[in-house]
């Protein structure tokens, strides 16, 4: 899809400078490569160890999407509000080398990326001109990837809301809008309340909200379990 600079600031690629025209002023060669590293090796121990990525790598290439870690992920410099993004154009998920700086951190963007990943391979998302389907992908990203998970919100102090899972989603979900679409806040929020019952509750692939490790575990076993059972068919 051809975009025209401001449809591209309008998209949110003013995050991720080395996405546009290169405005942003890195650091040293030095620190770049530094951060790239640890990027790459945080990356690699990602997609070999975290269940949550584990399990979207295997639905995807069931799906027909195989993912490689050189062509599809790339590690780089961006603004410093945000920690990754999914380019559509490429397909191609961003780490933001200069902002991810824990293995736990990583785990979780890697995550919310591949659930983007996943829902361009199996939805047909699109993504630059129908705010529903970005929203309905950003309230699925924020429900399944741990990112509204008991410790991160006890690190947030957002805790004691009735029904907080489904406010935490809501949230993320709409400030991740807010932050790569040019959208009026109330507009936004209309968006996400009309998708939000039906997004909220899409749990595919995992088959359950995966709150932890430990759930996101059992929800792997049961996808190769599903394999398996499909294969004797």
């Amino acid at each position: 899809m051809e975009q025209s600079k401001r449809g591209e600031e309008d998209s949110g690629y003013d995050l991720f400078p080395e996405r546009s025209s290169g405005r942003f002023k890195k650091g040293s060669i030095e620190s770049t490569f530094t951060f790239n590293h640890r990027c790459q090796l945080m990356l690699q121990f990602a997609i070999e160890t975290s269940p949550y990525a584990k399990l979207l790598l295997e639905a995807m290439k069931s799906s027909g999407c195989s993912v490689y870690k050189d062509r599809h992920f790339s590690c780089e410099d961006c603004d410093g509000s945000v920690s990754g993004g999914f380019d559509a154009t490429s397909s191609q998920i961003v780490l933001c080398q200069n902002n991810i700086l824990k293995q736990s951190h990583m785990n979780r963007v890697v995550t919310h990326e591949l659930i983007h990943a996943f829902d361009h391979c199996t939805a047909h998302v699109h993504w630059f001109n129908n705010y529903r389907h970005l929203a309905c992908s950003e309230i699925r990203a924020a429900n399944l990837s741990g990112d509204c998970s008991f410790n991160n919100e006890v690190s947030r102090f957002n805790l004691g809301l009735k029904k907080h899972q489904q406010e935490c989603v809501r949230g993320r979900a709409l400030r991740s809008i807010l932050a790569v679409r040019k959208i009026d806040r109330a507009e936004a929020e209309k968006v996400v309340d009309e998708v939000f019952d039906s997004c909220f509750n899409d749990h595919t692939p995992f088959g359950r909200i995966p709150h932890t490790e430990k759930d996101a575990r059992f929800a792997h076993r049961d996808f190769h379990s599903r394999d398996r059972y499909h294969a004797n068919l």
